[in-house]
């Protein structure tokens, strides 16, 4: 069965998630009540994905398909809309998937369960902490987020000079809630087990929980053997 997807906002966000979605075959609509929104977008989307009007209506939602949807997601650049839209379609109209985007970081408090969002994504937050960890984390980088930027999914090369070169991987001291995920060598996709003697310029995949990165980075980069 096709996913449908609402799009509440038809801004930057909202037509780019618009565009990615329908490429991946999901059913698309987006409602955007801005005149110049709308007429940009009649140009960019096909008239059948593009529905004018207020994402906080309930008359509106109705009529764009709201209870046929599986996922909501509304994307607009006011928290308020975003929010009153999240609350009518899990409490009004039962959406089983709703997703929310967060503009103000000070209003990140309430897109909860209870004011029916399941995700929040906090833009300003997660740009900002994505930033931080490019500051201390040297040559680890941070390829994607997970469960709001409580895990990361980062990548590192192995030193030559790094103490875990001609090491097995089960001899590593991974910090708690970090797991390799894979180990790219020379073009090569490696099934990280236990045997595996890890080499210079190694490229490791590995999850991690946020508090943990500096920890994994120390253990992949460290100059001695065993790391203290």
């Amino acid at each position: 069965m096709t996913t449908t997807v609402l799009i509440i906002g038809g801004g930057k966000v909202g037509s780019h998630l618009a565009s990615l979605l329908a490429q991946q075959s999901y059913r698309v609509r987006v409602i955007e009540w801005r005149r110049p929104a709308v007429e940009k977008l009649a140009g960019e989307l096909p008239a059948e994905m593009l529905i004018t009007g207020s994402g906080t209506d309930p008359n509106v939602l109705e009529g764009a398909g709201v209870r046929q949807c599986q996922v909501l997601a509304a994307v607009t650049g006011n928290d308020e809309t975003n929010l009153v839209a999240c609350s009518l379609a899990r409490f009004e109209f039962g959406v089983p998937r709703i997703i929310a985007r967060v503009n103000n970081p000070k209003n990140a408090w309430l897109f909860t369960a209870e004011m029916g969002v399941d995700a929040a994504l906090d833009q300003a937050d997660l740009m900002a902490h994505m930033i931080a960890e490019e500051m201390s984390l040297g040559d680890m980088m941070t390829l994607l987020k997970l469960r709001r930027g409580q895990f990361s999914l980062v990548e590192e090369k192995v030193d030559p000079t790094a103490a875990v070169v001609g090491k097995p991987l089960r001899e590593l001291p991974l910090p708690r809630e970090s797991y390799i995920a894979a180990i790219i060598r020379k073009g090569e996709l490696l099934i990280p087990h236990g045997d595996v003697i890890l080499q210079a310029a190694d490229e490791i995949l590995a999850i991690v929980h946020s508090s943990q990165i500096n920890n994994l980075a120390q253990v992949l980069s460290q100059g001695t053997w065993p790391p203290a």
